[in-house]
C-alpha cells in the first residue's frame, strides 16, 4: 500500500510518471517497472520480494551451523562464549573460516523457543508451555463431577495429643463449581475415603443449605489406585456412572478442583491457628479434626457456595439449581451403602453378638443367625453401629452398647430367643412329619391324619427351660 500511494497520482490522475517518480524518490525505471507489474497483476505485484536465502547464515556453512545448534541444544546448556570457542575449533577441523561471536549468538538466538524448552527442560515442560489445550465445559449440573485428594496446609491435634496434617477428599460439580461431598482424615487416601466422599455427595444432606446431590453422568479423576480400583469400577457400572481418567502427568484437565484447593488455602486455612505452608507454622495448633470439620463445613456452605465464582460470575449454589432439574438418585441409602461402604471381613454371629474391631455388636434379629457367617459394612466416622448383610441382603443394624450409649434390654433378648426356638420347633415338626409319611407309604400303610398342636400346647416346653447364661462381671 505504501508503494501504491506513491504511484497513485500517476495511476488515477494521469500525472507524468517522471514527476511522480522524482517526487517519490524513485528511479524512473523502478517506477515504470512497478506500474507495469501493477497493471498486469494488481496490488499483489507491489509486495516487496523476500530474499530466497533469508534466515540462512551466509557467514557459515549449513554443516557448521547445524553443529553449533546441536551444541546449544545439549541437556546442560553452555554459555555463548563456550559455544563460540567450540565453533572455532569445529571450523578449523573442517577447513572453514572461524565464525564471529555475533554469528554464534545470532544462531543460538534464532532457535525456536519450543525446541529449546524441549531440549533443556524435557517433554513435560514443553507440554505445559507449548501444547494446545482443550478446555471442556459441562453443559448442566451433575453432568461431570471431579474427585481428588490433597493434604491440607494446617496442623491438627490427634486424639493422642500429637499434631499432623489432615487429608481432604473432595467431589466437586464441574458445571457449577459446587462441592457435592468431602471427607477428612489423618490417614492417607484410600478407596474407603473416596467411597465415603461419594456417599455424602450422592445422598441428600441433612443441612438445608447444602442442596447438591444426585448421581453424576461422568466422574473425572486422576489415575490413583483408589480411583482405578475394581470396587469403584463396579460402583460406576451399577449406578451408570462413566469413569474418565486424566492423562498421567498432565493435571490441567482437573484445574477446577485444583483451583478449589487453592481457594481453601487462600481464604480459609491461612486464618486458622496451626496454618503450616511450606516449612513454617503460624500460631499453635489447637484444633481437633472434629472442630476443624465444623469450621470447614461452615466456610463451605456460608462462604464458598455463596460467593460469586470468578469464571462463571455466579455463586456455585445458584448455578447448580438455576436449571431446576431433578437429580438422578439411588433407590435407598441401604443400596448406596451396599455399593460404596467398604466391605469388612466375614464375621460369625456368636451367642453374645458379633465381635468386630474389639467391639461387640448386638441386635435381636441376630438370634435367628447364631453360627451363621455374615458381612459387615460400616462408616468409620460412626462405629456405634454396623450394617449386617447375609447372602448380600440387608439383615439389620447391630449396635455397640459401649459407643451408642444404649443397650438391648434383657426382655428383648428373651423374646427373640423364644421366638427363634418356636420357629425351629415348627420346622422340626414339619421335617419329622415328612419322614414319617414317607416311611408309612413305603410300608404300604395309609398316611395318618395328624392334628396340628394348639398354640397352648406349642407353648408347653418339653424340657425345663434353660437358664439365661450369665457371667461373673454381670
Amino acid at each position: 500500500m505504501k508503494r501504491f500511494r506513491l504511484l497513485q497520482p500517476h495511476l488515477e490522475q494521469n500525472e507524468p510518471l517522471v514527476a511522480v517518480a522524482k517526487a517519490a524518490g524513485l528511479a524512473y525505471r523502478t517506477a515504470h517497472r512497478l506500474v507495469s507489474q501493477y497493471r498486469r497483476d494488481g496490488l499483489v505485484a507491489l509486495v516487496r520480494k523476500k530474499r530466497t536465502d533469508r534466515g540462512q547464515r551466509r557467514a557459515v556453512s549449513d554443516k557448521l551451523k547445524a553443529a553449533i545448534e546441536g551444541l546449544a541444544l545439549q541437556k546442560r546448556p553452555l554459555p555463548v562464549s563456550a559455544l563460540h570457542r567450540r565453533g572455532i575449533k569445529l571450523a578449523q577441523e573442517i577447513g572453514e573460516p572461524p565464525p564471529s561471536y555475533g554469528t554464534v549468538f545470532n544462531i543460538v538466538r534464532g532457535l525456536p523457543s519450543g525446541l529449546v524448552t524441549l531440549a533443556h527442560d524435557g517433554p513435560k515442560a514443553y507440554a505445559d508451555a507449548f501444547e494446545l489445550v482443550h478446555r471442556r465445559e459441562a453443559q448442566s449440573p451433575n453432568a461431570i463431577w471431579q474427585a481428588d485428594h490433597t493434604p491440607l496446609d494446617i496442623l491438627l491435634l490427634r486424639p493422642d495429643g500429637t499434631v499432623a496434617k489432615p487429608w481432604l477428599t473432595t467431589v466437586i460439580d464441574d458445571h457449577s463449581r459446587a462441592v457435592a461431598g468431602y471427607f477428612l482424615s489423618f490417614d492417607e487416601p484410600s478407596a474407603l475415603h473416596t467411597s465415603l466422599a461419594l456417599r455424602q455427595a450422592i445422598w441428600r444432606k441433612d443441612d438445608p443449605r447444602w442442596i447438591i446431590c444426585g448421581i453424576p453422568d461422568v466422574l473425572y479423576t486422576d489415575n490413583g489406585s483408589d480411583f482405578t480400583s475394581q470396587h469403584l469400577e463396579q460402583v460406576g457400572a451399577n449406578l451408570k456412572i462413566r469413569l474418565v481418567f486424566s492423562i498421567p502427568g498432565k493435571p490441567r484437565g482437573r484445574g477446577r478442583i485444583e483451583r478449589f484447593f487453592s481457594t481453601v488455602n487462600e481464604m480459609f486455612l491461612c486464618e486458622l491457628n496451626g496454618y503450616a505452608p511450606g516449612g513454617g507454622v503460624r500460631g499453635t495448633p489447637t484444633l481437633t479434626l472434629a472442630e476443624f470439620d465444623a469450621l470447614f463445613r461452615a466456610f463451605l456452605l456460608d462462604v464458598y457456595h455463596r460467593r460469586e465464582n470468578a469464571e462463571t460470575k455466579t455463586p456455585p449454589v445458584e448455578r447448580w439449581e438455576a436449571k431446576g432439574f431433578l437429580p438422578r438418585m439411588p433407590d435407598s441409602l441401604e443400596q448406596l451403602d451396599l455399593l460404596l461402604i467398604q466391605v469388612a471381613k466375614a464375621r460369625q454371629v456368636r451367642v453374645d453378638g458379633i465381635h468386630f474391631q474389639n467391639l461387640r455388636y448386638i441386635s435381636t434379629t441376630l438370634a435367628a443367625y447364631i453360627g451363621e457367617t455374615v458381612t459387615l459394612r460400616f462408616d468409620p466416622r460412626d462405629m456405634a453401629e454396623v450394617r449386617v448383610f447375609h447372602n448380600d441382603k440387608f439383615l439389620c443394624r447391630a449396635v455397640c452398647a459401649e459407643l451408642a450409649g444404649e443397650a438391648v434390654a434383657l426382655r428383648d433378648i428373651l423374646r427373640a430367643r423364644n421366638t427363634r426356638r418356636r420357629e425351629l420347633r415348627g420346622i422340626l415338626r414339619d421335617r419329622q412329619a415328612a419322614v414319617e409319611t414317607l416311611l408309612e407309604l413305603k410300608r404300604g400303610e395309609p398316611p395318618k391324619k395328624r392334628v396340628a398342636p394348639t398354640p397352648e400346647e406349642d407353648k408347653k416346653p418339653t424340657k425345663p427351660a434353660a437358664a439365661l447364661k450369665r457371667y461373673r462381671n454381670e
